[in-house]
């Protein structure tokens, strides 16, 4: 949390009963009943206004500090309240939230529209809300540059402006300096997919407040994994000019080089991915950290969330949440605990509310559709560990995962059309695309818990290579289903807080969506076998000689049942996912040196022969979108 002059002042704080407050009094921050802040301001009182706040960056070369439009709304108290910001580039575009909602003024220019339920529900309660448009993006000037320094700087600039630090301006050129002599320099950043990234590259400052949703977390792993390109992201350059303004596309050209120059298409590591990496100054972070993830989110994948609540320093206060749904908020899958435990979350570290969630578990994983089961700590007590190899069984390509190496070869074509729900299927069969090996049925549940690894000796037949891996759960189960990103929105509505004109506080109601299936993948991977020495220089391959390299699977926490096997499938490219190698390789895996290294919490069984499970019923591929683009 942040503090002006590290107190908070003139703030009502009662654990039971409402305060009275004498009508001479003026009217109190906040007042807490039942362990949470009461709707006591009159939502259509609200202060509205927009501050154009000074970045400190002259990115579009004007000669003019860019400034970012920041629209307010805000309790009319003449007491100090701590603010929620999400910053975007989507308020004037493709809107936010499940409902596209976008930002809108009234005839005297002042905000009217605040897209989601954040203003609707947390300024009655003593809170104000700042939704703030990147540089470069909507009414602010500067440039958008994906992920980098101006962006991470319009979050921050607003942070260090509501703290005295920076300059707001009443215009978005020329205009009066305005001060917030209304707040009490607490802050929380909030935000799901890019506005959650630009979250995280803020708190990385060293900046408190931070609950990002689904956030990136380095953007090399949204456009690029382990040295190959994801197929249909584009580039930094492309995503920044769907959103950018007339300004910014007038203005930034130096910008936009500096990133296209900086993001070859062979996807190799540089320095502007670097810039972009918010993992390597995670140590800064001071503030409490609620991260909200999907599991079969392909847009935002697990590895960010994964690496990056792994280098936050232990001490931070934090909360994890894991869905099984794809890209989406919170809000739309988990509506009534979410919003009252977001409510408890900003109370206890904006307002200081002694109401003990620190101390509650601190990870959530929705283990069936809508049964979500609690852990105290990530990663759970008990995790170890676990190596486990491939080892050949009496069909080609096909056999057992031991603690102990194996011996001989397994082969595979790339054929470059292959796709995970082609790979998974038919486990027990010879298929020319991939190879698979699986544990023994389990008699306990086994739980993978983190961030896998798999090391690939492969000899490919070409110049060029791409590899995908897959842990698969086998078993019979009912999973969401992949359409809508495991939601389907109602015709229903329910309300989170309170209407005034132009901004009503209902949002249409959503159910899961479900399949019967028969295997799921629970962490994926992939690579360019070029880069098996070096993300930053990749090596021309020789045909005919084996290269061993080692990269990652996404972050999961999944419960592999009793009854089920848990399997790990090689194979090349990933046609719904990355780029075609130049040259469609035959890749020869050794077997003795590939293995792949589990978090586990349970017992593997020991390795024997048997029936392959029967394997029926497999969803089809989700599509990564483009961000909420």
């Amino acid at each position: 949390m942040v503090r002006r002059g590290g107190i908070i002042a003139g703030l009502v704080v009662v654990l039971s009963g409402l305060v009275a407050v004498p009508a001479s009094a003026a009217t109190p921050a906040f007042v807490v009943a039942n362990g949470v802040t009461q709707p006591i301001h009159a939502f259509a009182d609200a202060v509205r206004e927009t501050v154009w706040v000074d970045i400190g960056l002259d990115l579009d070369g004007d000669g003019v500090g860019d400034r970012v439009a920041t629209d307010l709304i805000r309790p009319a108290t003449t007491e100090p309240v701590p603010v929620i910001i999400d910053a975007s580039p989507y308020y004037t575009t493709s809107g936010r939230g499940n409902e596209s909602e976008r930002k809108s003024y009234d005839s005297a220019g002042l905000p009217l529209k605040f897209p989601l339920f954040y203003d609707n529900y947390f300024v009655p309660r003593g809170y104000a809300v700042a939704l703030v448009d990147f540089s470069g993006s909507s009414r602010s000037t500067g440039c958008m540059d994906t992920g980098g320094r101006s962006e991470v700087a319009s979050g921050k600039a607003v942070v260090d402006w509501l703290n005295g630090r920076a300059t707001g301006y009443s215009a978005a050129s020329g205009g009066s300096p305005v001060t917030a002599s209304w707040s009490t320099g607490a802050a929380a950043m909030i935000g799901k997919s890019w506005d959650g990234s630009i979250t995280q590259g803020v708190a990385a400052t060293g900046v408190d407040g931070l609950r990002p949703i689904a956030a990136i977390s380095s953007w090399y792993d949204w456009f690029r994994s382990d040295g190959v390109s994801f197929r249909s992201f584009g580039t930094p350059t492309s995503l920044a000019s769907g959103f950018e303004n007339a300004n910014a596309r007038s203005r930034c050209a130096a910008v936009r080089s500096e990133m296209t120059a900086g993001a070859p298409g062979n996807g190799d590591y540089t320095a502007m991915w670097q810039q972009r990496d918010y993992v390597r100054n995670a140590a800064n972070v001071r503030a409490a950290v609620f991260s909200v993830n999907g599991r079969a989110d392909l847009n935002v994948k697990a590895v960010n969330w994964g690496q990056w609540l792994d280098a936050v320093p232990a001490s931070v206060p934090r909360k994890l949440w894991l869905s099984q749904t794809g890209h989406i908020d919170p809000f739309d899958f988990r509506r009534a605990t979410w919003v009252a435990t977001l409510h408890r979350w900003f109370d206890r570290w904006l307002l200081d509310v002694p109401n003990g969630i620190e101390n509650e578990p601190k990870v959530s994983v929705e283990r069936a559709v809508d049964q979500w089961s609690d852990t105290a700590d990530w990663p759970p007590a008990g995790t170890r560990s676990r190596t486990l190899y491939p080892v050949a069984g009496s069909v080609a390509g096909v056999g057992t995962l031991r603690t102990t190496p194996g011996t001989s070869t397994s082969s595979f074509t790339d054929n470059g059309s292959g796709t995970p729900s082609r790979y998974i299927a038919s486990p027990g069969a010879t298929s020319a695309r991939r190879v698979v090996y699986s544990t023994g049925t389990l008699a306990t549940d086994l739980r993978v818990a983190g961030v896998s690894r798999v090391t690939v000796a492969a000899t490919p037949s070409t110049s060029t290579a791409h590899l995908s891996a897959y842990l698969v759960d086998y078993g019979p189960a009912t999973a969401r289903g992949s359409s809508g990103e495991g939601i389907r929105t109602l015709a229903t509505e329910s309300c989170w807080g309170e209407n005034r004109p132009g901004d009503d506080a209902c949002y249409r109601d959503t159910v899961a969506t479900t399949a019967a299936v028969d295997a799921q993948v629970i962490a994926r991977g992939w690579a360019d076998l070029a880069n098996y020495a070096s993300l930053s220089t990749p090596r021309t391959l020789t045909p005919g000689t084996r290269y061993t390299m080692t990269f990652r699977l996404s972050t999961t926490d999944w419960t592999v049942p009793a009854g089920h096997r848990l399997a790990l499938v090689i194979a090349g490219n990933d046609s719904s996912m990355t780029t075609t190698p130049g040259q469609l390789p035959r890749v020869t895996i050794g077997l003795a040196e590939t293995s792949v290294r589990i978090p586990l919490l349970g017992t593997v069984p020991a390795a024997r022969s048997g029936p392959a499970p029967e394997v029926v019923r497999i969803q089809p591929d989700p599509v990564p979108g483009r961000l909420d683009g």
